[in-house]
């Protein structure tokens, strides 16, 4: 046995000596090493600490989803639908999966940020433990922790494992997929298949489309490897697709057939359907930018690009700007490490386990990448979470692969230099998820290259590792007054790790330990410490971002949960820094007490005025109102209304349907969340959904449904419905206008006979 080897073997007793190979087709015993347990344990113990650590701090986090949640909590109707508001006017843009987490949290532990914020953290656990299970199993413990590990320190994971976005259930429903298609894997088996397509069909149900990208790379490597014959496979594939269509299409089915009149309006679409919603503004729009009443997207701008909201597209898309502290610090070993584990499997069996974890992944990992790369449409940095889990697999897989291919040939039962004769070894059980796996390819006559197969596995390790420092490095350097000496440090030791990986050979036993330690630490410093300063940082708003503030965030300008530093000045004329633009020119969505929207032209917004009041300048303060956010205009985030402000819209409540209407459901949702009423959020999150007309509107107000429109919020780009500008202008011109708290109100209970 090489003297440097340290990593123990499944199992402490060994087997009677065989030189066969183990069945590829056996199930797994799930025999573990003495240390696997322990050591998930501090895993998940530590990555429940980085997710729940003062997790209070976000307070609302998104609000347009705590809104949603407040909602369904409530009315089971809004609970079905996931509706913005309990009076189900609108649902919010996103199918509800991940609002009935939080909206039954709510339910059992009331309305407070812990209640929201606390299942999604929960999700991240989970997903960090389920990762470690899906890749132990074929690769052993130590590649299974290296994964979860990885996982759970992405910067970009430890955000929204914090958040309230549909993403923390959609890794944790995609992950636990990954798992079941390795177990169909093992015995072609038709109930965990069907499990995979049970699994996406929920993916779908959290946020649409974008679960159906590992569709094709699930489907794929089962055709591929699963052991049974093609005419069974596809005839499971096709029953695991219509299990998604089962799982997801009840939900759809339900909002097709139910009557416009007995449901809240479609979020999203301009022809309340939940189709259009899917194939539209959160499908084929986002690919090919042309998502009609959004703010961002087009991707028939000069540059091509996402628009304001999503930066540069293109193949180095998630190594740029702000994306690449999200998510890529790992990013270049996975690849590499993908690449030379193919490579290593080389001429396999049609079934081989090695191979099929790597196309696994590595079909996750690319597809994924390569549509979020080039998509034009709208593209926030937080969707790389996505990556995340396929990143740690590779990392895992790759390293305990590359590790034991340099100890391979001075192994007991292993090929020895200059011979063809294989010296018997302690074999592990049939199909056991040994903590040694060996890729067929390594089995054979000592050749050549099987002479330098150690070496060649010790250079790449070294090598993959001083990629992964100098890109960290490079990584770093883009906050570069935030903790400099890191920057250095990590290269520093991580070049040295690298140099003492080509040596290790030759180093004494106990040192060992000691390199590899140092390896792992410079390879995960960089993305542990913006993984901690995310979650000691309160994050709020539809576009948070993971880590300290770096050039080429959010509109180009880099602002940590979507604003940026307290002490930076913005400039004026609705530019961003770096050359991003409000979307309609404006620098808010409209003036103060009434003034017109700053930075549009003569005035006027698409031939409008400013929206009545106007509301607050994102983070400003109003009388004794606060906005907690409002960022552009209440478009991104919510605001936070005044003691007198609040007392007014809960005053007599109990005697209307919705408390207030204002335009935009971030606009709405600081005041619902602050009552505890429902607030009608005009056309939907953009304001430029036809929901509700400007006939429907006057009816409301005939009827005396609605007690107070609230000025403020609100834009219409790329098209969509101008239904919210045509009832500002009317409320404008028909009611008179008061100001509470820096607000302009609007008191609507004397109503109006309907036209």
């Amino acid at each position: 046995m090489d003297r440097t080897e340290t990593l123990p073997t499944a199992s402490a007793a060994p087997e009677p000596p065989t030189a066969t190979r183990p069945d590829e087709h056996s199930p797994p015993t799930h025999r573990s090493p003495a240390w696997a347990r322990p050591a998930l344990a501090i895993l998940l113990l530590a990555t429940g600490l980085l997710y729940l650590w003062g997790l209070g701090a976000s307070g609302w986090a998104n609000s347009f989803y705590a809104a949603a949640a407040q909602a369904g909590s409530v009315s089971w109707k809004a609970f079905l639908y996931g509706s913005s508001d309990a009076a189900n006017s609108i649902t919010v843009d996103k199918t509800p999966a991940s609002l009935w987490l939080m909206a039954l949290s709510v339910r059992v532990f009331g309305l407070n940020s812990w209640a929201m914020l606390v299942p999604q953290a929960l999700c991240g656990v989970a997903s960090v433990g389920v990762l470690y299970a899906t890749v132990k199993r074929w690769y052993g413990s130590a590649a299974g922790l290296i994964a979860g590990a990885v996982l759970a320190v992405t910067p970009v994971a430890t955000l929204m494992f914090r958040f309230n976005n549909p993403d923390a259930l959609l890794v944790l429903l995609l992950v636990a997929g990954a798992y079941a298609t390795v177990r169909a894997l093992e015995t072609a088996s038709t109930r965990w298949i069907v499990l995979v397509g049970v699994l996406v069909g929920f993916g779908f149900l959290t946020k649409m489309l974008q679960a159906f990208l590992v569709v094709p790379v699930f489907a794929g490597v089962y055709l591929l490897a699963a052991p049974a014959g093609l005419g069974r496979r596809v005839r499971q594939l096709l029953l695991a697709g219509l299990a998604v269509v089962v799982s997801a299409g009840w939900w759809v089915a339900l909002v097709e057939l139910v009557p416009a009149s007995a449901r809240p309006y479609i979020g999203g679409s301009q022809g309340n359907s939940i189709l259009e919603l899917t194939l539209g503004y959160n499908g084929l729009g986002r690919i090919t930018g042309e998502e009609v009443g959004s703010v961002g997207g087009g991707g028939a701008r000069p540059g091509g690009g996402g628009g304001p909201f999503s930066g540069q597209s293109g193949v180095l898309r998630m190594f740029g700007g702000e994306i690449g502290g999200q998510v890529s610090w790992l990013l270049p070993a996975a690849l590499i490490l993908l690449v030379v584990g193919l490579l290593l499997a080389g001429k396999v069996a049609r079934t081989d386990r090695t191979r099929a974890g790597l196309l696994l992944w590595g079909g996750w990992l690319l597809v994924t990448g390569l549509i979020f790369s080039f998509m034009s449409g709208i593209f926030h940095a937080y969707y790389t979470v996505a990556l995340a889990p396929a990143i740690g697999a590779l990392v895992g897989i790759g390293v305990t692969l590359l590790w034991r291919q340099r100890r391979l040939l001075s192994a007991p039962g292993r090929v020895q230099p200059g011979t063809s004769a294989a010296v018997p070894a302690a074999a592990p059980a049939a199909g056991t998820p040994a903590d040694d796996p060996l890729p067929a390819s390594a089995e054979g006559a000592g050749t050549r290259w099987e002479r330098w197969r150690p070496l060649a596995a010790t250079a790449t390790l070294a090598g993959t590792l001083a990629v992964t420092v100098w890109w960290a490095w490079v990584l770093l350097g883009r906050s570069p007054d935030w903790y400099p000496w890191l920057r250095t440090t990590v290269l520093v030791a991580g070049l040295v790790g690298a140099a003492l990986l080509l040596l290790v050979t030759r180093l004494p036993r106990r040192l060992v330990p000691v390199v590899l330690g140092l390896g792992a630490a410079a390879a995960l410093a960089g993305p542990v410490a913006y993984a901690v300063q995310t979650a000691g940082t309160p994050h709020t708003g539809s576009i948070p971002s993971a880590g300290p503030f770096a050039p080429g965030g959010f509109g180009r300008g880099g602002f940590p949960g979507g604003r940026p530093p307290r002490d930076m000045e913005l400039p004026t004329g609705g530019q961003l820094p770096g050359g991003g633009q409000f979307p309609g020119g404006g620098q808010n969505g409209g003036g103060q007490n009434g003034g017109q929207g700053p930075g549009f032209p003569g005035g006027r917004r698409n031939g409008v005025p400013g929206f009545p009041g106007g509301g607050q300048v994102p983070g400003a303060t109003g009388g004794q109102g606060r906005s907690a956010g409002g960022g552009i205009g209440g478009l991104l985030d919510a605001r936070e209304p005044g003691a007198t402000l609040r007392e007014l819209l809960e005053r007599d409540s109990a005697d209307y349907t919705w408390v207030a209407a204002t335009v935009g459901s971030n606009n709405a949702s600081g005041y619902q969340l602050a009552t505890g009423e429902p607030v009608m959020p005009i056309g939907g999150f953009n304001g430029s959904d036809p929901s509700p007309t400007l006939a429907q509107f006057q009816r409301y107000v005939a009827d005396k449904k609605i007690h107070y429109f609230v000025g403020g919020g609100g834009f219409r780009a790329n098209g969509g419905s101008s239904a919210s500008q045509e009832i500002v202008t009317w409320v404008a011109e028909a009611f008179t206008a008061q100001t509470v708290d820096g607000v302009t109100v609007y008191d609507l209970s004397a109503g109006t006979e309907a036209p």
